[in-house]
């Protein structure tokens, strides 16, 4: 792999650990990157590197909350292990979560690939969505979650979660974004919202990118390898950090600034297409 092809993969690598935990869609931000710097790879490969590079991304939210994600534990004398219900109990709602997004993928997915896959799609959802953070953030300045912890979003309240993020699958609207913005309508809070999208996105991503390399197929050149490797970890070691300063700066702010900034991309990205097309 050439230097330049090098730092342009590194480079959508840190975007993807960037775009991915925050809300403003990691897809989306990957898509109109290429736009400019152009990978050097086939449609083919690019369509599916673009989903399976989150995989170094949902790595990194799988190692930072192991232990809350791990429903085994040892017990008190080191030898015996320990079932921890209440994690499991978290990982069937997750997969009730998944449901609705799995009916829709597996429908639509060749669909969208081959008709929304547009800039201006993109800067469209961009726009809506940051509108939609505003207008629910000002809302619940005067709403009081009715959930506050991740241990009391019940099995209807994860299916609601799920439903909302079917609006992912169109590009620029985001994942998490989706996830977060249904879970804050529907009563729960911030935190318990982003954990829960996390969880979600362990099942969700590790399932995607399996269909995508199961439609690309495993007959990698050298080169492709390279990219997907050198991409994966680029946004596994930034996820690190997105995700720590996530879950803190949510603890004493809300998404409003997420949707400013995601109805100003999208505003720039839609002008800039309809001058140079």
């Amino acid at each position: 792999m050439k230097l330049l092809e090098f730092l342009k993969v590194i480079f959508l690598g840190i975007i993807e650990g960037i775009t991915e935990w925050l809300p403003i869609s990691s897809t989306g931000h990957m898509l109109l990157v290429d736009e400019f710097l152009q990978l050097s790879a086939s449609d083919e490969f690019k369509e599916m590197f673009f989903v399976v590079i989150q995989l170094g991304a949902i790595l990194a939210v799988v190692l930072l909350f192991w232990k809350k994600m791990w429903p085994f534990r040892l017990g008190e004398n080191k030898r015996t292990v320990v079932v921890r219900k209440k994690v499991f109990s978290v990982w069937f709602k997750v997969i009730v979560a998944c449901v609705p997004g799995a009916i829709v993928t597996l429908l639509f997915d060749d669909f969208i690939e081959a008709h929304l896959h547009t800039p201006f799609v993109i800067a469209a959802a961009l726009i809506v969505y940051g509108v939609a953070f505003i207008v629910v953030e000002k809302r619940n300045r005067t709403c009081k979650p009715k959930i506050g912890k991740l241990s009391e979003i019940d099995y209807k309240t994860a299916l609601l979660i799920g439903l909302f993020q079917v609006l992912s699958i169109i590009p620029g609207t985001s994942r998490s974004g989706a996830t977060i913005i249904g879970a804050l309508i529907i009563g729960v809070s911030r935190t318990a919202g982003a954990e829960f999208t996390f969880f979600l996105a362990v099942p969700v991503m590790f399932g995607l990118s399996f269909i995508k390399l199961l439609k690309f197929g495993l007959a990698f050149t050298g080169t492709e390898l390279a990219i997907l490797l050198v991409g994966s970890v680029s946004a596994f070691l930034v996820s690190l950090f997105v995700i720590k300063f996530l879950m803190s700066y949510i603890k004493k702010h809300d998404f409003t600034v997420f949707g400013w900034y995601r109805i100003a991309l999208g505003i720039v990205v839609m002008l800039y297409f309809a001058f140079a097309g």
